[in-house]
């Protein structure tokens, strides 16, 4: 990764780790002012929530695989679509998946949620149009998947877990930026859907 090519990608990561881990050995507390939150969002009208949540993170290990994801397919998406394109890539992704949030949870005030997921995931399914035949190795499995049928997969799979009660992780976030990635980059670059063909 050339780091001159990619300041956007840099400073996002920057950021991240910088407020999360204050919040992790800081002040705790700050994750509670600026978590996503439906009560807070809806009722008190702390829209802000939606961007900051999405710099916040459970912990160490849920801060470390964004990250690296983000380090990984970031630059590539980036160098491609021109800091500007990466940055609505990313921001279109977060405040997507805020909106999805807030209507999948509404009858539930107390759902909360941290985390960059929404924002990489908006990036990888973008990396995935510029590149649908590249593979993409997940943890545990030995072999690529080629990032078109990932992509698929990832949408889908999100779209079904959502519907599950005693849910940890917010599928309806990832969902919701994948599907921001997707269509902001087409919007931006309508020649990918040529790539499939």
């Amino acid at each position: 990764m050339e780091s001159l090519g990619t300041p956007a990608t840099l400073a996002l990561i920057c950021v991240n780790v910088i407020i999360s881990l204050y919040a992790f050995y800081g002040d705790r507390s700050f994750i509670n002012q600026f978590a996503f939150q439906v009560h807070a969002v809806r009722d008190l009208k702390q829209h802000y929530r939606i961007v900051t949540s999405s710099f916040l993170h459970a912990n160490f290990a849920h801060l470390l695989l964004n990250m690296m994801t983000l380090f990984f397919f970031g630059p590539v998406v980036e160098e491609i679509l021109g800091k500007l394109g990466f940055l609505v890539v990313y921001f279109g992704a977060i405040l997507t998946s805020g909106f999805v949030s807030l209507r999948v949870n509404r009858d539930n005030p107390s759902y909360a949620s941290v985390g960059a997921s929404d924002a990489v995931s908006g990036v990888v399914l973008s990396f995935c149009c510029f590149f649908p035949f590249e593979p993409i190795y997940i943890m545990f499995i030995p072999v690529g998947i080629p990032a078109a049928l990932y992509g698929v997969l990832f949408i889908l799979l999100s779209a079904q877990l959502m519907e599950r009660s005693n849910r940890v992780i917010a599928h309806e976030g990832h969902l919701g930026g994948a599907l921001a990635g997707l269509a902001l980059t087409i919007l931006m670059r309508p020649d990918v859907v040529t790539r499939l063909f």
